[in-house]
């Protein structure tokens, strides 16, 4: 005879789990960096050099210059003149006082004095030196100001978002038992 079997039947409990991860974000605008440049500048300011040329001693030579300067000769010239001519008359007077002298005779004394007395010199010397140059020069200004650079920079702060992740947990099977009983034979 057959022995009758109870059959048991298990059925583990399952848990579902399901689950995401959370997500960050984080997200930072570039810094705002504002700069403004002043450039440098150079100023030259250069002068031309002057050349003076004073001709003056030159016409003096060949003119005679200026009236003022031309009758100072003139009159200085004057002066000279009628200094020699008293000092040749005394000669010529000392002379026609030596007498005795054959030489010295009144045809010989007087009748040397037949050329005319010059007029007095209006000119000046003529001389290499009597043009004067001079060239005056100046050295250049110069004024540098140097570049100046101004920069801001404003740090812009991160901006972080967070999304939680889901989590689901149920129950994807149900533990259970099941009892079989085994079959009874009634009929006999």
């Amino acid at each position: 005879m057959v022995q009758p079997i109870l059959q048991i039947r298990q059925t583990r409990a399952q848990i579902g789990i399901d689950a995401d991860l959370g997500q960050y974000s984080i997200r930072q605008p570039k810094a705002d960096v504002t700069m403004n440049t002043t450039p440098s500048e150079l100023e030259i300011h250069q002068y031309k050099p002057e050349l003076h040329v004073d001709q003056s001693k030159a016409f003096s030579a060949f003119t005679g210059g200026n009236f003022i300067d031309m009758n100072s000769r003139i009159y200085s010239g004057f002066q000279e003149l009628y200094l020699q001519g008293i000092a040749r008359r005394v000669e010529e007077g000392n002379r026609a006082a030596a007498i005795h002298i054959a030489s010295n005779t009144i045809a010989n004394i007087y009748g040397e004095d037949w050329q005319p007395v010059p007029f007095p010199e209006t000119r000046t010397p003529a001389s290499i030196d009597n043009v004067d140059i001079q060239i005056d020069t100046r050295s250049p200004d110069i004024e540098f100001r140097k570049a100046h650079t101004d920069i801001q920079v404003q740090v812009n702060r991160p901006e972080i978002e967070y999304t939680r992740g889901k989590l689901d947990i149920y129950m994807k099977q149900y533990a259970s038992v099941q009892y079989i009983p085994p079959e009874i034979d009634t009929q006999r």
